[in-house]
């Protein structure tokens, strides 16, 4: 039995699943299909799913054992930046989900820790968490705004395809100025 349970859910919460039409009898289905916004806090440093933005979810809850799986795919914006060039990103991600929402005193509270399983609170399923988790480790921890970006020059910080191919902030050390001065001539 779990030491604590989260606080009381509400069930006209977009991210809370109501189970009482599905029958807890092992194999039994029941699709859901819905537009929820999203989270505050949905990402990591440099990309994210902007806070409001429209997530559709298209879930199965299956009635199992010992308790409710859910699964299926999330799908929304992605708004960041290039971690290369700093450019804006902006793209939309397709994330599947699965979890399993063990039913109060099965026995997956004598056979799991407290944090491996999520627990359903009465016949309410709160979905946030596994959403959360799943989107936050499908998201690039270093994206780039393509695959080849460059970048930026560190010397002067402009993007490195708007310099010419020549660009370069190489010094001269003063003691050889003057023959850098004769190969210049030789061009």
């Amino acid at each position: 039995m779990p030491k604590h349970l989260p606080t009381h859910l509400n069930p006209r919460s977009p991210l809370v699943l109501d189970t009482r039409e599905l029958p807890r009898r092992p194999g039994v289905l029941r699709t859901v299909s819905r537009t929820v916004a999203a989270p505050a806090d949905l990402g990591v440093e440099l990309i994210g799913v902007p806070e409001g933005a429209d997530l559709n979810l298209d879930l199965r809850l299956e009635s199992v054992s010992e308790g409710v799986l859910v699964s299926g795919t999330v799908t929304g914006p992605i708004q960041g930046e290039c971690g290369r060039c700093l450019c804006p990103i902006t793209d939309s991600l397709v994330v599947p989900i699965q979890e399993l929402y063990a039913y109060a005193h099965s026995t997956t509270d004598e056979t799991t820790d407290e944090d491996e399983v999520g627990r359903m609170q009465g016949d309410l399923i709160d979905l946030e968490p596994a959403l959360r988790d799943a989107v936050v480790l499908a998201l690039p921890t270093n994206p780039v705004c393509r695959e080849d970006c460059p970048g930026l020059c560190p010397e002067c910080g402009v993007h490195w395809d708007e310099l010419p191919a020549e660009h370069s902030h190489q010094q001269v050390d003063p003691r050889w100025a003057g023959l850098s001065q004769l190969t210049r001539q030789e061009e």
